[in-house]
């Protein structure tokens, strides 16, 4: 049943990205190789929510992302336009985020169009567990 649920939720997911529309825009800004961290305030743990962009198209896309995704995206980060980042939490399965990073993919690929994409997939431990890069010219995910 459980198995069930998460599964249904993938492809609700899914439809919501591939459907709807968030935002669209442009950034200048350097997308990171790792995983950025966050920053500390006092009285508040080392780990809070990443910066969702470096625009504010982006930013709103990824707090977009974390709030469609009924709870299995807990976290996400925009960068450059192209390169989206997302945490995913404990109850996902690895048979999981390929779908995910699908359904991912095709989201960002309509609210940021004609341009190549990737999607990082980060394990709740922030290491990075799937990257999908999107050719636009050939309209393709391949996966690493």
């Amino acid at each position: 049943m459980s198995r069930g649920k998460q599964l249904l939720t993938v492809c609700v997911l899914f439809l919501v990205l591939t459907l709807s529309t968030a935002c669209g825009g442009n950034s200048v800004a350097q997308a990171p190789r790792s995983l950025p961290s966050a920053q500390t305030q006092v009285g508040q743990s080392p780990y809070s929510q990443l910066e969702r962009g470096t625009s504010a198209t982006g930013a709103n896309f990824g707090e977009w992302v974390v709030q469609k995704s009924r709870g299995m995206v807990k976290d996400a980060f925009v960068r450059d336009d192209n390169k989206l980042g997302v945490v995913i939490a404990p109850q996902v399965r690895p048979t999981e985020v390929r779908d995910l990073a699908s359904s991912l993919v095709q989201g960002f690929r309509r609210n940021f169009p004609e341009r190549d994409l990737k999607v990082l997939v980060y394990a709740p431990d922030k290491k990075l567990i799937l990257t999908a890069n999107y050719d636009d010219s050939a309209n393709r995910i391949e996966y690493e």
